[in-house]
């Protein structure tokens, strides 16, 4: 599936969050629509460096659309992350999305990277224009705040120019907002069905003020999940693996924030998540067994019954 086609909202497709311990080649044989990878530059937990992973998944894949779920943008000089996905992009047929947020999680990213984290979200959001003016190909100055620059090409263009989709992730409403103005799709994480639907109103409600048609608007949701014979023990686990992630319990809220059960609960949280308007859903599996196994169930048993 090319990029472009998870940008409409006639048709439920699913993503994975393609990890260390999995084959991205496995994965996308399975029929995923989308693999993603995530990362860090220094967490509390060992983790990749996002575009390390996405250079991963371009070399070990031939067709799947490729994405950042996420790339904290605002650790990177932008002209730096334009060449680095230009590359990629054309090396794999055009087949990138990109994915930002403005992190904040683990405050010694912004430290080792001399980012104060009051900045994060204005840098987000000049960077974000600033990239698809990069992409044209075509020499650029630019005067903003953060990131001027004179007489700077960078060439040759991504395979899908400017039209590389840019999903924006987060779970406030300044980052509904950017979404909304700046973004070709909203990608948040740890939602319930109910907040995912306030948020989809929050976004068209913002790109109204502005005239702005979402045509074409990738409305996505980054979900953990877990799927197991035992709902109780599927939780379980999910929470702990959130837990050991964000380094907070998880127990309390796992019902609310991760899609964890059995096939059929599964199943039946997911159709929630699609009657509050998300349309692609990219999985990260929380789950201490197989990642291939789960997704065998995803595709096979669990997307049947929601679409």
């Amino acid at each position: 599936m090319r990029p472009e086609q998870l940008l409409r909202d006639d048709k439920i497709t699913c993503g994975l969050v393609a990890t260390a311990r999995s084959d991205p080649a496995q994965l996308e044989e399975l029929g995923a629509d989308s693999l993603w990878t995530g990362g860090h530059i220094a967490s509390t937990n060992p983790s990749p460096e996002a575009m390390i992973g996405l250079a991963r998944l371009a070399e070990r894949t031939q067709e799947v659309t490729i994405g950042t779920a996420i790339l904290l943008l605002p650790l990177y000089p932008p002209a730096l992350v334009a060449k680095q996905i230009a590359d990629l992009d054309s090396q794999c047929g055009g087949r990138i999305a990109l994915g930002v947020g403005v992190g904040g999680e683990y405050p010694q990213e912004f430290r080792a990277t001399g980012i104060p984290m009051g900045e994060r979200g204005r840098r987000l959001d000049e960077a974000i224009p600033l990239l698809r003016r990069l992409w044209t190909a075509e020499e650029i100055s630019h005067d903003g705040p953060y990131y001027p620059m004179d007489e700077v090409r960078i060439h040759p263009a991504p395979s899908q120019g400017t039209r590389l989709p840019v999903l924006v992730a987060g779970r406030q409403e300044p980052a509904m907002r950017r979404a909304a103005l700046l973004g070709d799709g909203w990608m948040p994480y740890l939602y319930s069905a109910r907040r995912y639907q306030a948020s989809v109103d929050t976004v068209r409600s913002h790109a109204a003020q502005v005239g702005r048609d979402l045509s074409g608007f990738s409305w996505s949701l980054f979900t953990p999940v877990n799927i197991h014979a035992d709902g109780d023990t599927a939780r379980r686990e999910a929470a702990q693996f959130l837990g050991g992630t964000y380094d907070q319990s998880f127990e309390e809220m796992i019902g609310h924030v991760a899609v964890a059960g059995t096939i059929d609960e599964v199943a039946r949280r997911l159709t929630e998540y699609v009657g509050a308007g998300a349309r692609h859903f990219i999985f990260m599996v929380c789950s201490p067994g197989s990642i291939v196994q789960q997704a065998r169930l995803l595709l096979n048993e669990v997307l049947p019954q929601v679409r």
